[in-house]
């Protein structure tokens, strides 16, 4: 009922190697993928519009703190990185802001729906199933680009009495999740920016709808159940929701549905509601209290839009199993799912999973060696695009060798802390001859004595 903990890296004294998910297999079909897309300058180019992009994929793959910094190693030879990325020619920092300025950022979408597709492929999918073979999808909103001096003409405008006008960028990002798992499965983002011919600003509901047709498009026959906060609980987004053929746990506010919680209520009085508590083994100290009620009207304004309400109370106890109400927690949320007693616990855990795409996702992403708030380069046209697309695809590459590849997650465990864990990645770019990824991981784990850095196929 609980739930379980967060998995233990595999103990092995040769920790397995996934064939077609490991780092090497990853890059290699990244690249092909890149070279797949056509290059705007033609058949002249020096550099190859393939070596330019897995250039900038490296530098978020080595988690690189700027491209100034990137090329100053790259420029004194502190980083041999081509072999193990398949790159010919890199670019300067400033030829490469060149070359992905003009790429649509769309284009680099297939390398998120290919490395998905294997991963399902591979049967390592399955084990984040949560609900009947129904898999969680969290989405929100989040900033990359901030200023009050630069702009193009994909940012958003903000005007204020106390700063004046700025200019931002967002994007609305969504990611597979699961309680118990701490890796996500991220896929392609979609940006927040102004489209063609329009003069308002875009916004991040607009923005979840073009994201969830997308990822239905691609993915057809994934069940999905979206899990949102409580600005998406309204009819318009419902709606498309169920023209997407996806499932839904959103948050509900009473300030926001003073009829949906007015009708609960009034189905309570009647006892036809049901309220019930659970102890959890896991934690003495904690009660979980349900309530909910199948079958009511979203709002007044959608009276045919039925939803499932559900409202929860986690409880703390203290020593003696009295309640501690200043330590009280309470949620509430409308679902299409049917709840019952015995699904009304994972319906729960389902739907606060949805801040993984918070703490696990964004938070990564800004704090842990991505830099996502950090400026690589704005761009005339789509350049700071394509770096969050190159950036959240060598996330999706490190959340799925974490997941699914022994090996990364027992090099991983050798070090207190992912930052330490990424630099010591760059450790050995600096300081040895690295062909292939793998090598690097199987260094960190056995060390270079007893693990040479040869390339095996094994």
């Amino acid at each position: 009922m609980a739930g379980k903990k967060f998995r233990e890296p595999i103990k092995t004294d040769r920790p397995e190697v996934q064939k077609h998910l490991n780092a090497d297999a990853l890059l290699d079909l990244i690249r092909s993928e890149f070279c797949q897309i056509t290059d705007h300058r033609g058949s002249k180019a020096t550099i190859s519009l393939d070596d330019a992009l897995m250039s900038g994929f490296a530098v978020f793959s080595l988690k690189a703190p700027s491209l100034l910094a990137f090329e100053e190693a790259r420029k004194s030879n502190k980083i041999k990185f081509q072999n193990a990325f398949g790159i010919d020619t890199v670019p300067s920092d400033t030829r490469m802001r060149e070359i992905l300025d003009p790429i649509d950022p769309e284009t680099l979408r297939r390398p998120f729906q290919e490395i998905l597709g294997r991963i399902q492929r591979e049967n390592s999918l399955k084990q984040m199933a949560f609900l009947d073979g129904h898999y969680l999808l969290s989405g929100d909103g989040t900033g990359f680009f901030h200023s009050n001096k630069l702009s193009n003409n994909k940012c958003l405008t903000k005007n204020s009495k106390k700063n004046g006008k700025s200019y931002h960028q967002m994007f609305y990002g969504a990611a597979l999740v699961h309680p118990d798992f701490r890796e996500v499965i991220p896929l392609a983002p979609e940006f927040i920016t102004k489209q063609d011919g329009e003069i308002k600003n875009d916004c991040e509901r607009e923005a979840s709808k073009r994201c969830l047709a997308k990822i239905r498009k691609e993915q057809p026959d994934l069940k999905l159940i979206v899990v949102e906060d409580a600005l998406a609980s309204n009819g318009p987004h419902i709606r498309e929701l169920q023209s997407n053929n996806m499932r839904f746990i959103l948050g509900a506010k009473e300030t926001d549905h003073e009829h949906l919680f007015q009708k609960a209520a009034e189905v309570e009085a009647n006892g036809l509601a049901v309220n019930f508590y659970l102890d959890d083994p896991t934690t003495p100290r904690k009660r979980h209290n349900f309530f909910f009620v199948n079958g009511l009207s979203l709002n007044k304004a959608n009276p045919d839009l039925k939803v499932n309400f559900l409202e929860y109370w986690e409880i703390a106890l203290d020593k003696s199993g009295k309640e501690v109400p200043s330590k009280q927690k309470h949620f509430s949320w409308v679902t299409d799912l049917e709840i019952n007693k015995e699904n009304a616990f994972d319906i729960m855990r389902g739907a606060r999973a949805r801040w993984k795409i918070e703490n696990e996702t964004f938070n990564t992403l800004k704090n842990q060696g991505y830099h996502l708030e950090h400026n690589f380069g704005l761009g005339n046209e789509n350049l700071s695009l394509v770096f969050v697309m190159l950036m959240m695809l060598a996330f999706l590459v490190d959340q799925t060798q974490q997941l699914c590849c022994g090996l990364y997650r027992a090099a991983w465990k050798q070090y207190s802390s992912k930052a330490t864990f990424f630099e010591e990645i760059r450790g050995c770019f600096r300081f040895l001859e690295v062909e292939r990824m793998t090598q690097v991981f199987r260094v960190l784990v056995f060390g270079h004595q007893r693990e040479p850095l040869t390339w095996d196929s094994t």
